[in-house]
Parts: C-alpha cells; sequence; structure tokens
C-alpha cells in the first residue's frame, strides 16, 4: 500500500494554467464583440445604474440615533403616581 506520489510544485503550476486560461477565455469573448454590443451592454448597464439609484432611499439627518426619551419626560410628572 504505497501513496501516489504528488509533485506539488506541478499541481500549483497547473492551477495558475487553468486560472490564466480562464482570464484569457473571459478577455476574449469581451474584446471579440462589436461595437453595437459594446455599447448595448453600456446601455443596459446604465439603465440598471439609475433603476437602482431611483429607488434608493435617502438617509435620515439624524441616522441611527433613537428618538430621545427627553421628549416624553415632560408628560410624566413623578409627584403625581396614582
Amino acid at each position: 500500500m504505497t501513496a501516489d506520489i504528488i509533485n506539488l510544485k506541478r499541481v500549483r503550476k497547473a492551477k495558475a494554467r487553468a486560472a490564466k486560461a480562464e482570464t484569457a477565455a473571459h478577455n476574449r469573448a469581451a474584446s471579440g464583440r462589436t461595437k453595437a454590443e459594446r455599447v448595448k451592454t453600456a446601455a443596459e448597464t446604465a439603465r440598471a445604474n439609475a433603476l437602482l439609484d431611483g429607488a434608493r432611499v435617502p438617509p435620515a439627518a439624524n441616522q441611527g440615533a433613537f428618538p430621545s426619551a427627553a421628549a416624553h419626560d415632560d408628560d410624566l410628572d413623578p409627584g403625581n403616581v396614582s
């Protein structure tokens, strides 16, 4: 029962080659498009960004602050406890 010997250097290089090949395939796909396709993609991206920006809720002036209890303290009179 002997284990297979694995050369880690070869495995690491093979992994790097596979990553480079994947990046190259992505770059080829992105560069191999016509101008009309690039313009269409840019317009779709701009439209999606505008849609998201339009749905954004503006932050409140006192974001993260809770209403203070001091505003309601005048309703309570500690001397008038029933």
